[in-house]
């Protein structure tokens, strides 16, 4: 008995060593995709709980971000202004967070519990101040002060490794699914997930299943638990994936000896949801009670392919990633008991390519980035529709890309909100790319480099188009040429400090034809500190 159980730890230790050489070397989050699961489970750990994370501050001006060109056809402005004086134009904000990942091991090393915990969490600085501003001394305590992001086991099998919670979700570069995990993100997904990663012949295959979305739920009869009611509006995803995956480690050594180093990775994801209840998340001027006669047919599938390639040789990185999505609602009516007879339907399309000359410790490197998010014919971008608004206007800047029965396609590829191409027009104004096509050359400089630290010069300049003409404010394509330059200084200790600037210059894309007024240079400029840990 005893060699039986020898021969299957040995198996054990076997698949885990297969499986953790072709994993990445897991970031201080640990794992966000179905790549870098048990990285850190490679031997019996030195320490049974490990800790890692940052505390984050940033100091922003923002002037102009509405363009000086007035409100849209529905009265809205482009991006907010001053309250008192809107003729001032510049906005100050100021925001924080404290970041920590933590880790539990077994002795043995074979499994871990892992968890996400962000406490003060983009909070605004000076936004609780104690009795009247004028006259406060101290900021109250926040009402959320902790948020717990992520909780989830990993365990090694003979088989593979199997990961289970609510954990990150990142793919390729980011572009469709992100876990959030830079030090300037600010949101990042993370999925109630079930998933099984094996290594076969130098590549893993990965299957996941994903509690998208359950309820509505009632209390069980102790009250200690919920019980879901309506089985039928669950929203289920189930992904298959095949990668080949080199660590960061391994890509190092092999830069090192002159080698290059090609990766790559497919997915495929499909989502479903046979009914809905939708006054469980739309506003209701009165609570409506959840019974039967709210449910309604939905028919909800939705089919995503990811590829992604990356390429890292000498001096030379170039990373691309490209996504096809479909979907198809059979009942796109919200309310019950009044159908619509013709479904919608969703075909997006998007790709990002990101490029590096020049190794990390060279004083000099440049690079080309670029990308392209499917539009629709739909005015506004449709950037962050609101269910049951009204329908965009000619000239809006935003809104619902359908509006069934007469318009039933949404056809824009949204770029994930962490997935950073500038700092004004996308990030700010618009929120994320959709509908546009971008080009972004950018170089760095390496001022000084010593022991205690690096300074480090970056620019960026980026020009963008719309897809559709009739989706941006002007009705034209062109929306700007944004220029981006950075002064960052790194410690050697784990101190970050980067003074950010942006100018935006925007084109015709973003005029107000209405109001006969042409968009003006907006400005942003953000102080960012970071203390890794």
């Amino acid at each position: 008995m005893p060699s039986a159980v020898a021969r299957a730890a040995a198996r054990v230790r076997t698949v885990a060593l297969l499986l953790l050489l072709a994993l990445t070397a897991a970031p201080p989050a640990w794992a966000t995709g179905l790549s870098d699961h048990g990285e850190d489970l490679r031997h019996a750990p030195k320490h049974i709980v490990k800790l890692a994370g940052y505390y984050r501050l940033r100091l922003e001006a923002l002037t102009n971000l509405d363009l000086g060109r007035g409100p849209t056809p529905s009265r809205q402005l482009l991006y907010p202004v001053p309250l008192a004086d809107p003729n001032a134009q510049t906005l100050t904000r100021g925001d924080m967070r404290l970041r920590t990942d933590f880790a539990v091991y077994s002795p043995g090393g074979g499994l871990a519990v892992k968890a996400r915990i962000d406490s003060l969490d983009n909070v605004a600085l000076g936004s609780a101040p104690e009795g009247i501003p004028a006259g406060t001394t101290t900021q109250q305590a926040s009402p959320t002060p902790v948020r717990i992001k992520r909780v989830y086991g990993e365990a090694l099998t003979p088989f593979g490794l199997l990961a289970a919670g609510r954990m990150g979700s990142q793919w390729g570069l980011g572009m469709l699914t992100n876990g959030g995990d830079c030090t300037d993100c600010d949101s990042g997904d993370a999925v109630d997930r079930v998933a099984f990663v094996m290594p076969l012949l130098g590549h893993l295959l990965a299957a996941a299943y994903d509690f998208s979305a359950t309820g509505p739920f009632v209390p069980s009869r102790t009250g200690t638990r919920s019980i879901d009611f309506a089985p039928s509006v669950n929203v289920h995803t189930l992904t298959f994936a095949f990668m080949r995956y080199h660590s960061a480690e391994a890509r190092e050594r092999r830069r090192k000896a002159g080698l290059g180093t090609f990766d790559y990775g497919a997915y495929y994801s499909h989502r479903w949801q046979k009914n809905d209840i939708p006054a469980t998340y739309l506003a209701t001027a009165a609570p409506v009670p959840i019974d039967s006669s709210q449910v309604m047919m939905r028919g909800y599938n939705a089919d995503a392919i990811d590829l992604w390639l990356r390429l890292v040789a000498p001096g030379v990185r170039i990373e691309a990633e490209g996504a096809w999505l479909h979907a198809r609602v059979a009942q796109p009516s919200l309310i019950p008991g009044t159908l619509l007879n013709s479904p919608v339907t969703s075909n997006q399309l998007g790709a990002a390519l990101e490029s590096d000359f020049g190794a990390a410790d060279d004083p000099v490197g440049v690079g080309l980035d670029a990308g392209y998010a499917s539009g629709d014919s739909a005015p506004g971008f449709g950037a962050f529709p609101v269910a049951g608004a009204s329908a965009p206007q000619p000239g809006d800047l935003d809104g619902a890309q359908s509006n069934p029965p007469y318009d039933n396609t949404v056809n824009n590829f949204r770029f994930h909100p962490d997935y950073h191409v500038d700092r004004i027009l996308f990030r700010e104004i618009i929120g994320t790319v959709t509908d546009a096509v971008y080009v972004r050359p950018h170089a760095r400089l390496s001022v000084f480099n010593v022991s205690s630290g690096t300074l480090e010069a970056r620019a960026a300049v980026i020009a963008s188009w719309a897809v559709n003409a009739q989706s941006p404010p002007g009705q034209k394509r062109p929306l700007g040429v944004e220029v981006d330059p950075t002064l960052a200084y790194m410690s050697s200790d784990g101190f970050e400090l980067a003074l950010e600037q942006g100018t935006l210059f925007p084109l015709s894309g973003l005029d107000n034809t209405g109001l006969h007024k042409k968009a003006q240079p907006a400005q942003s400029w953000r102080l960012r500190f970071t203390f890794l840990f």
